[in-house]
């Protein structure tokens, strides 16, 4: 959208219609030690063209290095026609459905991305949508401890294997409500959490206990186990779940016995492109029994007087409509765009479509690690079977050898030194469908150069 400026005589009128001599005094109440002063470091303003060129040249310093990170943001491939429809006026305007009075349009896919993620999932319903996959555990948390009435502990029993930033988040955002996020270890051979680790709190108040799968590191946890333990001992089951994975995993809504109780995630997978950490939107489904706990918004599809097919705002329990102090959540805009980019996906990719992005995604992280772990000094961290993520052991510091990959035009992966540092000189490495032969030979051929440099010196 243009930018159209006020002229100075249309400021002027302004100014008199309320009585006020210039616009500084409408910033009167803040004091003058608060206020920015001279903006002395910023240089001359640039034409047009000239900023085009500045950000193309420092756009070009990035480079475009061959991806190989994922830890929780992953590179696939999205058709060219998802966001040449998504940016297309109709729905690239039309702002999140506030109103019941919104457009059809914008319900209908709304409600057609619902029963996508219920069905991928395997649970009873979906909201649309949240900020981002760790908001979403938090929100997840906060549910549950709404929703859970047997358990006055406000105690959440979380999976160790979690994503780290999922957790930072989560517990920045519940700490204030007075609830207790406590991790639970995971197996140092494995990367997985099983039920033995959750003994120590059998028979104890448990509001809630949440799952990972695939795990942070990628591995696959025994979620049939881990979710009948948590509803043996009176607690909901939290799922964080990669939605591409779940086109060839067993969904939460199938897991043990029972299935999960609310399922969350992020959603860039769907569609969504990197870009450099966002914007991202979080996903939430839950079972029926707890859809009024749940938070963001529910399409229905309905049938007017004459019999015609209708969408509408079914359930909005937010601060924003009637509910006030008493909402779900405070969640006031959702990821309404980026939403409407994994519908479009989706729909294009079908059922089928998103098997075989996680079938190759999942062969070329084998074939990866097979080239890996074949170099001296590398080796696989964890065994078991895991998807499109694995942990490796290098002989030498992480960040080096990251370092060197990326001069040789190759990102090399995640270091887990900060978050896991017992763990050693632990890289994780990710590869999608995005990725092909000659991209991890020569990822291979590059980390043996490297590696064997570094023996030499």
């Amino acid at each position: 959208m243009p930018f159209i400026p006020h002229t100075e005589n249309e400021i002027r009128e302004m100014l008199d219609a309320i009585g006020v001599d210039d616009v500084d005094t409408l910033f009167d109440e803040i004091p003058a030690t608060l206020r920015a002063r001279e903006l002395s470091a910023l240089p001359d303003a640039l034409s047009e063209n000239e900023i085009t060129r500045l950000m193309r040249r420092r756009a070009a310093r990035d480079g475009e290095l061959v991806n190989f990170i994922g830890a929780g943001a992953y590179e696939h491939h999205i058709p060219a026609a998802v966001w040449e429809i998504t940016t297309r006026g109709e729905f690239y305007s039309a702002y999140t459905p506030y109103q019941a009075e919104a457009s059809q349009g914008t319900l209908q896919l709304i409600y057609e991305y619902q029963t996508m993620m219920a069905a991928l999932t395997g649970m009873d319903v979906s909201n649309a949508s949240l900020y981002d996959g760790a908001s979403a555990l938090a929100e997840a948390c906060l549910m549950a401890v709404r929703a859970n009435r047997r358990s006055a502990s406000r105690r959440v029993l979380v999976a160790g294997s979690v994503n780290p930033v999922y957790l930072k988040v989560a517990s920045a955002i519940t700490a204030g409500q007075g609830i207790e996020l406590e991790l639970v270890a995971f197996d140092r051979a494995s990367g997985t959490v099983d039920t033995a680790a959750f003994e120590s709190a059998k028979g104890d108040d448990v509001t809630a206990v949440v799952i990972p799968q695939p795990n942070f590191f990628g591995q696959l946890e025994d979620v049939d186990a881990l979710c009948d333990w948590g509803h043996a001992n009176g607690a909901l089951v939290i799922g964080v779940v990669n939605p591409v994975a779940l086109a060839l995993l067993k969904a939460p809504g199938n897991w043990g016995e029972k299935g999960a109780d609310i399922v969350c995630g992020e959603g860039q997978p769907l569609g969504v492109p990197l870009s450099s950490g966002g914007p991202y939107f979080g996903f939430m489904c839950c079972r029926q029994p707890l859809v009024r706990q749940m938070p963001g918004r529910v399409v229905g599809r309905t049938v007017d007087l004459e019999g015609r097919t209708g969408y509408t705002l079914t359930l909005q329990a937010r601060e924003q409509h009637i509910r006030r102090s008493k909402a779900t959540s405070n969640i006031c805009t959702n990821q309404g765009l980026m939403v409407t980019a994994a519908t479009i996906h989706m729909a294009m990719l079908g059922s089928e479509g998103l098997e075989r992005v996680a079938a190759v995604s999942h062969a070329n992280t084998q074939r990866l690690v097979d080239a890996l772990s074949g170099l001296g000094g590398v080796k696989r961290v964890f065994s078991g079977p895991f998807f499109h993520e694995a942990v490796l052991e290098l002989e030498r510091p992480v960040e080096a050898v990251l370092e060197s990959l990326a001069d040789a035009g190759i990102c090399g992966g995640y270091s887990l030194r900060e978050s896991f540092p017992e763990l050693g000189n632990a890289l994780m490495v990710c590869a999608t469908e995005t990725r092909n032969p000659a991209d991890i030979d020569h990822y291979a051929h590059e980390l043996k150069r490297i590696l064997k440099g570094a023996k030499a010196a």
